[in-house]
């Protein structure tokens, strides 16, 4: 035997070790990984009611009187990680549990009020994520909620929350600096896969969220978020902003402050030529076991085109009762003061709203939010939330109250 195949051969134990080690540590990564998966289960029952005066467009006979009981079951499941990789997959179901006195949007009962929460199961998310010490990226249906959610958020005040399809990117690469970058070719909206027009938004849409973190108290963050919708080209548009949050120490009780400013431009097909802005001032003091705050949020308006916000989670501004969920072509100011406090288990809240809009003299109206918390324990929460717009020069006078229930198993 020559010198060659003696050599060959002594290399196959070596090789087969080697194989037998290699197949050892994925199988025990994936076992790991099995290990360490975890299941979620998340019930949500809701009950909605709508008091809308005005004219419905069905029949023009006034709005009738919204009743919403609807239930949303979520199970959610999450693998470990083998070889730095973990995988997500989320199935929503919403079902009417009781009344459906209302207009969920594509259940034809235009004569009442809507109440957005379309019966339907859907996979809401369907994802990799693959963990590196420098960065995580994820692949697949994801939810993506970046700073307050004021322009880019889950809505997932709904029953179906809204989440996207495409790639993200987060980069850490020291303790200040943090870098989200995200590409999105599909938004599956809250209004489900059945309804005709409003589904979803097919794009070319780039997030990108730089945050500066100068110390524990003080953070800047930028971002450009740049928007080509295929099937609504007024959407579509180009962000550029800036925030600044901030805390101030007052003796035992803190200063929360948040300014920013933003400015938008048409982009892509959009048929409109505007250049508007943005720019908020929000103040908050707690003391005592209370909080006390307000601010002022303008939407801005140019060639009679607001400031646009598609992406937001918009239930969470101007308001709960959902006037603005578009802004207005006359843009908007909203001018707010709010309050907060906890009273036994119960955390109670507050907030006042006066809108106007930014080009001409309309006052929109105000509107009276308040809210009241209860945790019964870890696993069940629950919610008593009303809404009470009055209108002057815009749409009509809208009441809305919500009970909800919430467990977590």
């Amino acid at each position: 035997m020559n010198n060659s195949k003696l050599f060959k051969l002594s290399l196959l134990p070596l090789s087969l070790a080697m194989a037998f080690s290699a197949s050892a540590n994925v199988g025990d990564d994936v076992a790991k990984a099995v290990k360490d998966s975890k299941v979620d289960v998340t019930l949500r029952y809701r009950v909605e009611t709508v008091d809308q005066d005005g004219a419905n467009p069905v029949d023009g006979e006034d709005y009738e009187d919204a009743l919403a009981s609807t239930l949303k079951s979520r199970l959610t499941v999450t693998t470990g990680k083998a070889f730095n990789v973990s995988a997500k997959v989320e199935v929503d179901d919403v079902t009417y549990i009781g009344n459906d006195s209302f207009n969920s949007t594509i259940n034809g009962k235009g004569d009442y009020s809507v109440v957005a929460d379309p019966e339907g199961t859907e996979i809401n998310q369907a994802s990799l994520t693959y963990h590196g010490d420098l960065f995580t990226a994820t692949a697949g249906r994801q939810r993506i909620v970046l700073d307050d959610q004021r322009f880019v958020g889950g809505v997932a005040w709904r029953q179906n929350e809204q989440t996207y399809d495409g790639y993200r990117v987060m980069v850490k690469p020291n303790d200040k600096i943090s870098i989200d970058a995200s590409y999105i070719y599909n938004v599956n909206r809250i209004f489900g896969e059945d309804h005709s027009a409003n589904s979803d938004l097919h794009g070319d849409v780039y997030l990108i969220n730089a945050k500066y973190k100068i110390n524990k108290m003080h953070a800047v963050t930028a971002y450009n978020y740049s928007m080509e919708f295929d099937n609504n080209d007024n959407a579509s548009s180009n962000t550029y902003g800036v925030t600044y949050n901030g805390n101030f120490p007052l003796g035992k009780n803190s200063l929360q402050l948040k300014v920013g400013y933003a400015t938008q431009s048409d982009a892509g097909d959009n048929t409109n030529d505007y250049d508007a802005d943005y720019m908020v001032v929000d103040a908050n003091v707690k003391f005592n076991g209370f909080s006390i705050g307000g601010g002022y949020e303008l939407l801005g308006s140019d060639n009679d085109v607001g400031f646009q916000t598609p992406l937001a989670t918009l239930h969470k501004f101007q308001g709960f009762s959902d006037q603005f969920l578009g802004t207005p072509a006359t843009g908007i100011e909203d001018i707010y003061v709010k309050a907060a406090t906890k009273v036994g288990p119960v955390k109670l809240g507050a907030a006042y709203h006066v809108f106007t809009a930014d080009e001409g003299s309309m006052d929109y109206g105000d509107e009276i939010n308040l809210t009241a918390a209860y945790k019964v324990n870890k696993q069940v929460s629950t919610l008593l939330k009303a809404a009470s717009y009055s209108a002057d020069d815009y749409k009509e006078d809208t009441t809305k109250l919500w009970f909800m229930v919430t467990a977590n198993f």
